[in-house]
């Protein structure tokens, strides 16, 4: 049965704004990015405009903005700083997720929505492991929840968890100690006794995101607080959860590409060689390959946009071809950094321009579930299944005894019979 929060005065939704936070986000994207260091203004920027919590339900006191307003956001947000998107994203998913199943104990939601209503309430899922890698291609969790009395003690390590430095709750995927063994979402607040986040996070992209490693030991968890607990693989996967954030994630690549093209066009406005005597702009090599990037990432914002309005309707040929989306628009994001990079030579590569910030950012669209082996295959096995050939029907016996041959000899005639 669904529970309700009591209604909390969350930071009104303000959709206006998002080019304005775009371009401040875009002045300090560099500084986080140079430094890996966490971008907790841009956080407080995205808070005061409701972005945060953007997919908290009506019953909550929320705006309860579907995907489509969802893709809009990280498509801005992406295009200021990615790392804000990417903590950001995984947010409203957490959110968006709670909409639509009410599965959170009611009390530990209520004191998310407080702590969001007075700030930034970062929320993420923590599932990957050293030795388990994506929990996504199957297997079981190494962390473990054991009974201590009203309690859980957790115990295991985490890696690649987004934003650890600022979450609020991790939700942390762990078996359980039982026999039979169930698995679930711990939920941690930050700073809990036992819990310790190592700076292990020295990737190519995506540096501000803090993406550190997680330690747990014995932290303790109140015996309601987990999410969704049951036996391994009794529960379905959402369709419409890997939807969200398909299409989010794409939104997001494509928000960082969008500002690679309008970087480039203004790089080709602005540079006037001597030889030439008038801007790059002016000569239609440079044209028709800022057109193929327009076209690309025209293409590809159309079809996420139009995928996602889908999916706010209920319509379920949408979310099944989200993955798809996910892949052509990533693809067309990072396809069009490069076409970039290579159509502007050193200048693209300078670590003065942000040219090489964005390439090295985009790149990571290919990282995030699902990847392109799992999608492709799955739309090769649904495309065989359905042109598979129907099996040919059986011959049918005949009913009649069979005739006598036919011979060409006359004398196997039988002679007329007299009267």
């Amino acid at each position: 049965m669904p529970t309700t929060a009591a209604p909390t005065a969350l930071p009104p939704l303000d959709l206006d704004r998002l080019p304005g936070i775009r371009a401040e986000l875009a002045l300090r994207a560099a500084e986080h990015d140079r430094d890996a260091s966490f971008p907790a203004e841009g956080f407080t920027l995205a808070h005061g405009a409701g972005l945060l919590t953007a997919t908290v339900a009506t019953r909550h006191g929320g705006p309860g903005a579907g995907l489509a307003d969802t893709v809009r956001i990280l498509r801005a947000l992406g295009g200021g700083d990615p790392a804000v998107a990417l903590v950001t994203a995984m947010t409203l998913f957490t959110h968006a997720a709670e909409a639509r199943s009410a599965h959170w104990p009611r009390a530990r939601y209520a004191e998310v929505l407080a702590e969001a209503a007075a700030g930034p309430a970062l929320l993420n899922a923590l599932r990957v492991e050293p030795e388990l890698g994506s929990p996504v291609r199957g297997g079981l969790p190494a962390t473990t929840a054991r009974r201590d009395g009203a309690d859980w003690l957790l115990t295991g390590h985490k890696i690649y968890s987004t934003g650890a430095v600022g979450l609020s709750r991790m939700l942390v995927w762990a078996r359980t100690d039982e026999e039979p063994v169930r698995v679930g979402s711990f939920l941690v607040r930050a700073g809990s006794p036992g819990l310790t986040v190592e700076r292990t996070w020295n990737h190519l992209g995506l540096r501000a995101s803090r993406s550190d490693d997680v330690v747990l030991d014995a932290v303790r968890v109140p015996r309601g607080d987990v999410v969704a607990l049951a036996a391994p693989g009794s529960a379905a996967p959402d369709p419409v959860a890997g939807a969200w954030g398909a299409l989010g994630l794409a939104a997001l690549y494509l928000g960082i590409a969008g500002a690679a093209r309008d970087w480039l066009t203004g790089f080709l406005h602005e540079r006037v060689p001597t030889a030439l005597g008038a801007p790059l702009a002016t000569l239609p090599r440079f044209q028709s390959a800022v057109g193929e990037i327009e076209a690309a990432l025209t293409g590809a914002d159309t079809l996420v946009d139009a995928l996602a309005a889908r999916v706010d309707a209920g319509d379920a040929e949408a979310v099944d071809r989200a993955q798809i989306a996910k892949l052509l628009g990533v693809r067309a994001a990072i396809g069009a950094v490069e076409q970039a990079v290579a159509l502007v030579g050193n200048h693209g590569l300078t670590l003065d321009n942000p040219l090489q910030r964005q390439l090295r950012d985009v790149l990571c669209g290919r990282v995030h579930t699902p990847q392109d082996d799992s999608v492709l295959a799955a739309a090769g096995r649904a495309a065989l299944a359905r042109h598979r050939p129907e099996p040919a029907p059986p011959a049918a016996a005949s009913a009649s005894p069979a005739s006598p041959p036919v011979s060409s000899d006359p004398s196997a005639v039988p002679a007329p019979k007299g009267n």
